[in-house]
Order: C-alpha cells, then sequence, then structure tokens
C-alpha cells in the first residue's frame, strides 16, 4: 500500500504509515466519517462505501448544489427567525488579479479548468467557517459572514477565512505557474455593516438589502487590494484589531466616496487568544470576590503537587466570569513549579478531530506557524526522546497529528469565539 503522503510502500494490514506516520482510512463521502480500509459500510451513516458513488453536479447559479449538507440543514432550520431581520455581517470579495491578461494567455478551456480549481479552494475555505457564497463572479465570489447563520464573531471568521484563502491559493497558484508559466493570485477585500435579510428560498437563495455602503466597499477594497494580499476598512479593523496583525495604509481616495477612508492590510493572525486575552492585554480592572472558588483551584492545584490527580471542572453562563478565574489562578500560582498547557474547542471545528488536543500538543512541543514538517519532527524528537528513549514509537502517530491543516499552523494559539470551557490541563 503506497502513502499518499510521502510515497513509501507499507504492508496491506498497515494502518499508518511505517515512514511518516500517516493513517490510512476510508473517508464517507456523504458525511466525512472516517473508517476502516476494510469497511464496507460507514459505520456513522449506513453509506455503502464499496459502491461507486456519482459526484454531485456543481452549479454555481444553484447554492444548495456547493454548500455543505450541515451548514444548509442550519440555515433552513432558522431562516424563520432570520428573514426580515437587520443583521451586521462581514461581506468578503475575492476576485483573481489581472484576469483579463490572464485569460487572453491562455485557452479558455484552460481558463475554465483553472477557475473550477479556484472556485472548489474558494468554497472550502469559506464554508469550514460558516461563511456563505451569495454570488458567483467570473473570477471571484462575494460571501457573508453573520448572515444567514449569525456568528458573534462574523468578522474574525471573515479574517480567517481570507488568510486560509490566500495560504491555499499559494500552493495552487505554484501549480499553476508550473503548468502554464502564468502568475495566478487573487484579491480580497473586506467590509462590515448592516444588511437586511430578505426571502431565504428553500434552494438557499437569499435576498438581501445592504444598509448603507456594506458591499459598496467592501468591493472597493477588493479594488485596491494588491495581487494575493487582503485588505479591509476601518469597519472590519475596529471589531477584529485585537486578534490580528496589519499595516495601515492610512486614509485612501476611494471611489464613490467624497471623504478618503482608512484601509488596512491583513498580515497574519496575533497571538492574542481570546477576547479575554485581548483584556489582559489592555489591562483588567481589580480583581474583587470569588474566594470560594479560588480556594477550591487551589486546593485542587496542592492536591496535584502531592502526587494526586484532580479534574475542575468550571460551569457557568457566558459573561460570569470563568475565563478571568483561570487567569487570576494562573497568576497567583509559583512560577517554574508547573506546566500549563491550554487547547481549546472552535465553533466550526467539529470536522477537526481531536483539535483542542493537537493545540495542546503543538504548545508543548513548541510548534510555530508555517514552520515545515522536518522542523517539526526534529522537534518533537528531541522533547519525547528527552523523557524517555522508550518513547521513540509516539513519534510517528503524534507527528502526523501536529502536522495538521493549515487551521493549526495560522493559529497555534488564536481562532475565532471559543466556547470558553477553560484550559485542558493533562
Amino acid at each position: 500500500m503506497k502513502c499518499q503522503d510521502c510515497g513509501d510502500e507499507n504492508r496491506k494490514t498497515a494502518v499508518f504509515c511505517s515512514e511518516c506516520g500517516h493513517k490510512f482510512e476510508q473517508i464517507c463521502p456523504e458525511c466525512n466519517h472516517s473508517n476502516r480500509l476494510d469497511a464496507k459500510f460507514c459505520d456513522h451513516c449506513g453509506l455503502n462505501l464499496k459502491t461507486p458513488q456519482e459526484p454531485i453536479p456543481i452549479s454555481y447559479d444553484h447554492p444548495q448544489s456547493y454548500t455543505p449538507k450541515h451548514l444548509s440543514e442550519k440555515i433552513l432550520t432558522t431562516r424563520s427567525s432570520i428573514e426580515g431581520e437587520r443583521k451586521l455581517v462581514t461581506v468578503l470579495f475575492a476576485d483573481v488579479a489581472d484576469y483579463t491578461t490572464f485569460s487572453e494567455k491562455l485557452d479558455p478551456e484552460e481558463v475554465h479548468q483553472i477557475m473550477d480549481g479556484c472556485f472548489k479552494i474558494l468554497m472550502d475555505e469559506i464554508h469550514q467557517f460558516e461563511g456563505t457564497i451569495n454570488q458567483f463572479t467570473g473570477d471571484g465570489v462575494m460571501a457573508l459572514f453573520g448572515a444567514p447563520v449569525a456568528h458573534e464573531d462574523h468578522a474574525q471568521r471573515a479574517c480567517y477565512a481570507a488568510l486560509s484563502i490566500q495560504d491555499a491559493l499559494q500552493t495552487y497558484g505554484d501549480k499553476i505557474k508550473r503548468d502554464t508559466g502564468i502568475t495566478f493570485k487573487m484579491r480580497i477585500g473586506l467590509n462590515s455593516g448592516p444588511v437586511i435579510v430578505g426571502v431565504i428560498g428553500n434552494d438557499l437563495r437569499m435576498d438581501y438589502t445592504a444598509v448603507g455602503d456594506t458591499t459598496n466597499l467592501g468591493a472597493r477594497m477588493e479594488d485596491m487590494a494588491g495581487p494575493g494580499t487582503v485588505l479591509l476598512s476601518a469597519n472590519t479593523h475596529k471589531l477584529v484589531r485585537d486578534f490580528f496583525e496589519f499595516e495601515s495604509l492610512g486614509p485612501i481616495a476611494v471611489k464613490g466616496k467624497r471623504e478618503p477612508q482608512e484601509a488596512f492590510r491583513l498580515i497574519k493572525a496575533s497571538e492574542v487568544e481570546t477576547r479575554i486575552g485581548a483584556s489582559v492585554a489592555k489591562g483588567l480592572t481589580r480583581f474583587v470576590g470569588r474566594k470560594n472558588s479560588m480556594a477550591t483551584l487551589v486546593n485542587a492545584f496542592e492536591k496535584t503537587t502531592s502526587g494526586s490527580g484532580q479534574v475542575v471542572g468550571l460551569v457557568g453562563e457566558a459573561g460570569v466570569g470563568k475565563s478571568r478565574l483561570l487567569v487570576e489562578m494562573r497568576n497567583r500560582l509559583p512560577q517554574g513549579k508547573y506546566n500549563y498547557l491550554e487547547g481549546h474547542c472552535l465553533h466550526y471545528g467539529g470536522s477537526m478531530a481531536y483539535l483542542p488536543v493537537q493545540h495542546i500538543l503543538r504548545t508543548y512541543f513548541g510548534i510555530k506557524e508555517g514552520e515545515r514538517a522536518a522542523l517539526i519532527k526534529k522537534k518533537m524528537e528531541t522533547k519525547i526522546l528527552g523523557l524517555d528513549e522508550n518513547l521513540r514509537g509516539v513519534i510517528p502517530p503524534l507527528s502526523r497529528c501536529c502536522r495538521c491543516q493549515w487551521m493549526m499552523t495560522l493559529l497555534p494559539s488564536s481562532n475565532p469565539k471559543r466556547k470558553e470551557s477553560g484550559p485542558l490541563r493533562p
């Protein structure tokens, strides 16, 4: 059996690649559940895995054909409470830079194939963050975050999606450059503002009315963005400035606007993890009360240091101060006498297996953004073998776990809104 990752030949009965640790599995095309290679039926949804499945044709004019099933169900089950509502959203515009020149140099069939591959990347990354594609143009898309699926952190999701798209297109563009000699890059613009959601049809078509210049300014940001970059307005920047790093372009003239508009180039995710992290960076108010809760946490820590493992659950409504309690607890512990590791659940991360565990492992091994697989493996070997030489056998599967989706390399500690469940401490 040949490994898809490294090309190494393995035994037919192998579960993991003996060279790189890649897990051999059979993914169900219906529910994306992982099954054994010899499984005849999916043990999650019952689909016959041995019968060839006809690919569902995608029509860019019919949203239902390209919207993931779980997202379609969420939209249709909540549409009655959305229709007619005024929503604050972030709009994303993306198009191919120098598309006219690009299309003139290639055969129309080649252009069509390249754009199909590009649209697939756009759909995958936008849907991963539960954005919805409102419109396909000949060379790009318009997408909404925050409607029809409501998200409090719509601006953050749009920024993560934009970075994810540009990262994925870097690899795709390199392939096109090798095959055709043409440079393929996209420009992305973001703006946040209110819209009024109209009727949502059974085919997921959505009518909306933009309030003010929500969509117009987003489109202008895209027009002014350089190839391979993301440009956002001051409206969006105000919502996400604590969670990302930017380059301010200052006030610039925008077509259709009387006054110059501030614009910012999105660089990367910052080191701030959550809203409480942003608050800590700005400075917190004085911590008062919670003596009983703090005493319980300190008591659990003392039992742990004496050799008795402890598990503590913090339960409470959103906003009551669970995260603040953990911040204060950490500040009171003796420095250098404990290891503190965090793993977080993401609202959109249900399809990312063991995501909190991946986060913990990457923190423990000191894996940074954008590091190559060889360096990641070296860091893991040094750390693991430093504990015990007999642990060499766990390196391949752990290496595969940490060399995960782009999301984990982009976000070693930052992400869209997390469930406020606190850290996981092994």
